[in-house]
């Protein structure tokens, strides 16, 4: 109920005669018996959060409420009865100007704002902002005015809160999502939803699974822990996997969390979370690439000085793949050719097929060519001059080790990058990385890598041939 809907049930008539201190008007029901209705206006009043105070006609003071008294400190007692603030709530030379300023209000439509200064009883100074409105006898006549004041300070925090909070459900470059109990969206922004690919609408009261494939264990986990616990102390990365229109996206959100408790309940009551989020996709691969090539770059260091205490080039080249191999695939193999333009390839050297991983190591009586069939990727790479990458179909399911077995790689294998080795505008032979299923396929920077891998391997393997004068 508003303040000005009370003072209207209220205030006293034009024609009653002027109370002494610590009296108001006689209110419209229960008047002199001090019923039911006088209490709830009491109670009323003094429940409010904004300071309140009346005055009839004559500018006498009618009604004071508890934090009128609380701003101020003058009581109730202290208040009710007295003409305007002069010489008690406000300095003898403005007292004037703050009754006109006040008084104007019941003559006028609507509500009027106003600042002014007020005296609290220990004699500070504080700056109040007031809304006062007039208010209406029955038979529609001035009969007073009601004035809700506030400290300035606190009515300046409450609007920037506002205010802040419109600006970021309309205008925040981050994305903004608060959730119920329940971890269902009840308010979003524009850029959340842009972000969610939905709409700001459509998103409302539905569960965040219908909108994550991947991740979303994470992320209500993350929430239920803020609504038990409180807010994170640091922001959190977190990847999913966003169904969209057009097929699922992976996104990577630096998010912040803050639990809401109602102000109004004297225990804290969770009325869900705020989750605040930014997508710094690009920005991580950007570093996950970065940091991928300074790793894959100082193995490439290691292994040219691993492989120039090598006596025998051919130690060196397995030395290479050795050291190629850390972080970058399970199994490597490596195909000698033998004849011009690599006619055939005869397997030189492996890392274990089976069990546990181990080095690749030269393959003992090694003279019979591999029986590739047509169309494999290591003989695609041989007639490309280049690197050819494989992987089983997504239909193969359980079958990926029949695939695998065709190819003549070991039974794990699901991901394969073959590469050319070349030296002095001669085919030496191939070089062979394998994943298994717990890896992703190779991309294009991943068949950089092994390029570079493979040039060093053939200098090896050239070298070795000469010293045994194997060249053709």
């Amino acid at each position: 109920m508003s303040a000005s809907r009370i003072e209207a049930t209220s205030a006293p008539a034009p024609d009653e005669p002027e109370r002494g201190p610590g009296t108001g008007p006689e209110p419209e029901t229960g008047a002199e018996s001090g019923g039911p209705g006088t209490d709830l206006l009491a109670a009323l009043l003094d429940g409010m959060d904004a300071a309140l105070c009346a005055f009839d006609a004559d500018g006498v003071i009618t009604h004071w409420n508890r934090e009128a008294e609380r701003i101020l400190g003058w009581s109730a007692d202290e208040a009710v009865g007295r003409k305007g603030f002069a010489g008690w709530a406000v300095r003898t030379a403005d007292a004037d100007e703050v009754q006109v300023r006040l008084m104007t209000a019941m003559g006028a439509p609507g509500r009027q704002v106003h600042e002014f200064a007020l005296l609290r009883k220990d004699g500070g100074r504080v700056l109040v902002r007031t809304q006062s409105s007039g208010v209406r006898g029955s038979d529609g006549t001035p009969a007073g005015v009601y004035c809700a004041f506030s400290e300035v300070h606190a009515q300046i925090d409450l609007e920037r809160a506002i205010a802040l909070s419109e600006a970021m459900f309309d205008d925040a470059s981050w994305g903004v999502v608060l959730v119920d109990a329940d971890l269902r969206p009840t308010v979003v922004n524009a850029h959340a939803a842009r972000a969610l690919s939905a709409g700001r609408t459509t998103l409302l009261g539905r569960p965040l699974g219908d909108l994550i494939v991947q991740g979303v264990d994470e992320l209500e986990g993350t929430l239920q822990h803020v609504l038990a616990e409180g807010a994170l102390p640091a922001p959190a990365e977190l990847w999913v996997t966003l169904r969209t229109a057009e097929g699922e996206r992976r996104r990577c959100w630096r998010s912040g969390f803050l639990r809401l408790a109602s102000p109004l309940a004297e225990e804290p009551v969770p009325l869900g979370v705020g989750w605040l989020f930014r997508d710094i996709t690009e920005a991580k691969l950007a570093e996950q690439e970065a940091s991928r090539l300074r790793f894959r770059g100082n193995q490439l260091h290691r292994a040219s000085h691993a492989a120039a205490e090598c006596e025998d080039p051919m130690e060196a080249a397995t030395a290479y793949l050795d050291y190629a191999l850390a972080g970058f695939a399970d199994h490597a193999l490596m195909d000698i050719a033998t004849g011009d333009s690599g006619g055939r390839l005869v397997r030189a050297a492996a890392t274990p097929s089976g069990g546990a991983p181990g080095p690749c190591l030269p393959v003992s009586g090694a003279s019979m060519p591999v029986r590739y069939p047509m169309g494999h990727p290591a003989l695609q790479a041989v007639e490309r001059i280049g690197a050819v990458r494989a992987s089983a179909p997504a239909a193969a399911g359980p079958d990926a080790a029949g695939w695998a077995k065709d190819r003549q790689w070991p039974a794990d294998t699901v991901h394969a990058l073959c590469t050319v080795l070349r030296s002095r505008g001669r085919t030496l032979g191939v070089v062979t990385f394998l994943r298994g299923a717990s890896r992703t396929a190779f991309e294009r920077p991943d068949a950089v890598y092994a390029e570079s891998v493979g040039i060093r391997v053939a200098s090896a393997v050239d070298l070795a041939q000469t010293l045994k004068g194997d060249t053709p």
